[in-house]
């Protein structure tokens, strides 16, 4: 038994710098103690004794302000940081090495008897008010957001974010189709519409920055197709007239870019060659 206090002890060691000594994270740390008290209301629940096992369960929920289900299966070396809030339901069962912070839910979306809560295998982290819903598992390694809703079972290594959640990155991530699309003109496009895609972080990379970028790589193929039929026409009608494609102007982007800019910054600007007359009509100054 103290072989596994110890243990315990070591893990809040291991991931919170805050913790100083072996006293304090005893008698000052909630989620150890609603992992004891969770101990031993669970042994009571396996006896049969379920009143007595969810007494005690409310009795830690009151002292800690995290409830835990007796029936819960809870694994080795399980830390609750700050806890407040913490729900675990009653077939919900978290393997060894999981890191819970505050506000997390493990619940159910079923009134049926049976599985109806998560399964967190071995090493996920699941950030502050995140909810994971339903008889599904989070694979080992996993990371879950804050705040984040997920639904869905959750491939193992893999990060999740939003409402609800999305997988926006793999351990063993997917290969995409290599698009053949020039840089140059994927920056004027992104530039002229004001949208900056790689200003976001591949640490924790945007779903919806993602999407827009995907549509903008699909515009620019489109585009170019559209210029090699107009020329295949110019070659078999020497008559053929190209209509113009109606301008794309700053003033119709005006207030979006406003937004983006008050809460992004300005959008980098692309470095462009001088014109030929500008040019000459610094050639003129200067003569």
């Amino acid at each position: 038994m103290f072989q596994r206090l110890r243990e315990d002890i070591n893990s809040v060691f291991a991931r919170d710098p805050a913790a100083r000594n072996f006293l304090e994270v005893l008698t000052n740390y909630p989620g150890l103690h609603a992992l004891l008290l969770h101990r031993l209301a669970h042994w009571l629940w396996k006896k049969h004794l379920k009143w007595l096992a969810r007494t005690l369960s409310t009795f830690s929920r009151w002292l800690t302000g995290i409830e835990i289900h007796p029936g819960a299966k809870i694994g080795r070396r399980f830390f609750i940081d700050h806890g407040m809030g913490v729900v675990i339901g009653e077939t919900a069962e978290v393997n060894d090495d999981v890191t819970l912070y505050q506000g997390v839910t493990l619940g159910g979306t079923s009134w049926h008897k049976g599985k109806r809560h998560p399964t967190l295998e071995q090493g996920v982290i699941v950030g502050a008010g995140a909810k994971i819903l339903g008889p599904f598992t989070v694979g080992a390694g996993a990371k879950v957001g804050s705040n984040a809703v997920v639904t869905k079972e959750v491939p193992a290594g893999a990060t999740v974010v939003g409402i609800p959640g999305k997988v926006v990155k793999r351990e063993e991530p997917d290969v995409a189709a290599v698009l053949d699309v020039d840089p140059a003109r994927r920056e004027a496009i992104c530039q002229k519409f004001g949208f900056d895609a790689y200003g976001v972080s591949e640490d924790m990379p945007d779903p919806v920055a993602r999407s827009i970028q995907a549509m903008l790589d699909h515009m620019h193929a489109v585009d170019e197709r559209i210029e090699r039929m107009c020329s295949t026409l110019r070659k078999l009608d020497a008559g053929y007239r190209e209509g113009k494609l109606p301008e794309l102007r700053d003033e119709d982007f005006a207030d979006i870019l406003d937004d983006v800019d008050a809460c992004c910054g300005p959008p980098k600007t692309a470095q462009h060659a001088p014109k030929a007359d500008d040019k000459g009509d610094a050639q003129q100054g200067n003569g």
